[in-house]
């Protein structure tokens, strides 16, 4: 079938083939050693994004100023986020076999951030990264390459997911973002 629209479509291309149930159980598995630490490791993974990506700080009044990662740490601002990130992926996570509602979360997500936060949704696949990193690292005997390439796959959904969101509310149009 002939690509139906022109521009945006680029972003389309890029999405994964649906997780298999190897992977899935693969992503459920590790994310429940994860989740005991769950706190911990979403402030981990946010002070990574924001010491290494500084203007992902820009959205965030209370800290967005502060440079140094322990000060950072102690943000209470950052530890809610942390924590609904966290809270996101677990939902995510726990309805892997219900595509509706994966759906529904990335539409909610992706909605949110692009009218009331204003998020550029580079910040997105910025924080894909980050994740993955920061859980290899810190749960190297949980996520083996092989659990590591089916959370890329995941979180690659998750970013096309999040970008068809924020085409359909017209972000394109809306920002002429400066810096």
């Amino acid at each position: 079938i002939e690509k139906m629209q022109g521009d945006g479509e680029k972003d389309h291309l890029e999405s994964p083939s649906p997780l298999t149930d190897k992977e899935r159980v693969m992503i459920q598995d590790s994310w429940a050693k994860v989740y005991e630490n769950c706190d911990a490791a979403g402030v981990a993974i946010l002070v990574r994004l924001f010491v290494n990506f500084p203007s992902s700080k820009q959205y965030f009044s209370q800290f967005k100023h502060i440079e140094e990662a322990e000060e950072l740490e102690s943000s209470a601002q950052l530890r809610k986020h942390a924590h609904r990130v966290m809270n996101a992926l677990n939902s995510l996570v726990e309805n892997l076999e219900n595509a509706e509602k994966v759906a529904q979360i990335l539409k909610s997500l992706g909605k949110a951030h692009a009218l009331r936060h204003k998020v550029d949704p580079v910040y997105f696949k910025i924080l894909s990264g980050v994740i993955l990193e920061v859980l290899g690292e810190a749960f190297p005997q949980v996520v083996t390459p092989e659990v590591g390439a089916a959370w890329t796959k995941l979180l690659a959904t998750v970013c096309c997911g999040v970008s068809a969101v924020y085409e359909e509310v017209g972000w394109t149009k809306l920002s002429t973002s400066s810096g």
